[in-house]
């Protein structure tokens, strides 16, 4: 779990881990969603029966049939300590070595999936039932003993323990790749996207599309009405480009610093990206802060040149936001077009150079 880069590499980890420690054939990991009043299953692993996905999308169990989560063990274990796992059988209650909470549905699929028995340990995280691990043996397997539920016991512990440093590395990337105002990606998760997303142009031709945008009238709003309105602008933006950028599968929003925010779309055509940038200008100019946005777009579906790296990507979408800036254009400027709709941009390999205030992309390759 400690090596784990994603929760679901976490869970996975977790159950595969005690299946293997107590032998079994098959293992999940469950949470309590509280709100829902279920018990959903995050990972199922091992011999998989007809209708088991390995991550279910959703399969869940109403809570009232895990009294063991529902009804006491705050009562039980409140105090400290971890609950006792116990196993159950297909042969029904009261048939196993270690009896706990009974419950028709998991014995029914014990016999619906051909398993002999299971042991259940609860999990506690910060004092409160957040779950459950569950492993099973095949039809014919020996039948789990006391030994092993107080195993299962110990194991529910420590999956306990690697869940609450899995939470901590999420907390971690997330306040690492986010912006604090405005809840969007920051340029340091621009950067390793843009990175990945270029070379997997190089590899096979994915178009890849970046558009920068350059808040304007944001230093007037920030002396004449104080920086809390300027803040307001920079949230009231980021939404906009959220709500447009959404028309792109897959597409990073972010805010690059100061009152540039930027784009990155990844297999969409160019022709969309254009027209979600060019909604963007649209609505941005009729926010009834600022003075509208300067907009300029590269993309590899363009006639724009081999782009091998990130740096050069971004210095063509940085060059046309220049000239978007420069020629107040209220429609984007996009790198490669010539016509009577779109502001030339040539293929400049470097912009103007960018002034104090002015924030500069850098790729890890500079860093």
């Amino acid at each position: 779990m400690a090596a784990a880069q994603t929760p679901r590499e976490s869970a996975r980890a977790a159950a595969a881990g005690a299946m293997r420690a107590l032998g079994g054939t098959f293992a999940a990991l469950s949470v309590w969603e509280r709100e829902l009043g279920r018990l959903r299953v995050l990972v199922n692993t091992g011999e998989l029966a007809e209708g088991e996905e390995e991550f279910p999308e959703d399969e869940s169990y109403p809570v009232h049939e895990f009294p063991e989560i529902a009804e006491f063990l705050h009562d039980r274990w409140a105090g400290g300590g971890e609950p006792n796992a116990w196993v159950e059988t297909a042969n029904g209650p009261g048939a196993g070595p270690v009896s706990g909470a009974y419950c028709t549905q998991r014995v029914a699929a014990l016999q619906r999936r051909g398993r002999g028995c299971c042991v259940v340990a609860p999990i506690v995280l910060h004092g409160r039932a957040w779950g459950e691990l569950y492993v099973a043996r095949g039809a014919g397997e020996p039948v789990f003993g006391r030994d092993d539920a107080d195993f299962a016991t110990v194991l529910a512990a420590v999956t306990a323990a690697g869940i609450a440093q899995t939470e901590r590395l999420e907390e971690a990337r997330r306040l690492a790749f986010t912006d604090p105002l405005t809840g969007l990606a920051n340029r340091r998760l621009v950067d390793l996207r843009l990175d990945e997303a270029v070379d997997r142009h190089v590899a096979d031709g994915t178009v890849v599309s970046l558009v920068v945008c350059d808040i304007n009238g944001l230093k007037e709003v920030n002396d004449s009405m104080g920086h809390a309105v300027g803040d307001r602008l920079l949230e009231r933006f980021g939404s906009l480009l959220s709500l447009c950028g959404a028309a792109l599968p897959g597409a990073l929003v972010a805010r690059l610093g100061g009152d540039e925010f930027c784009l990155l779309a990844v297999g969409p055509p160019a022709d969309d990206v254009v027209h979600a940038a060019d909604e963007l200008c649209r609505r941005a100019g009729d926010l009834e802060l600022g003075e509208g946005v300067a907009c300029g777009v590269a993309s590899t579906g363009e006639q724009i040149g081999p782009v091998r790296s990130a740096r050069r990507l971004f210095r063509l979408a940085d060059a046309a936001q220049y000239r978007a800036k420069a020629a107040r254009s209220e429609k984007p400027v996009v790198a490669g077009r010539e016509g009577p709709d779109d502001p030339v941009v040539r293929l400049a390999e470097t912009p103007p150079e960018p002034g104090p205030d002015r924030r500069r992309f850098r790729s890890r390759t500079e860093s």
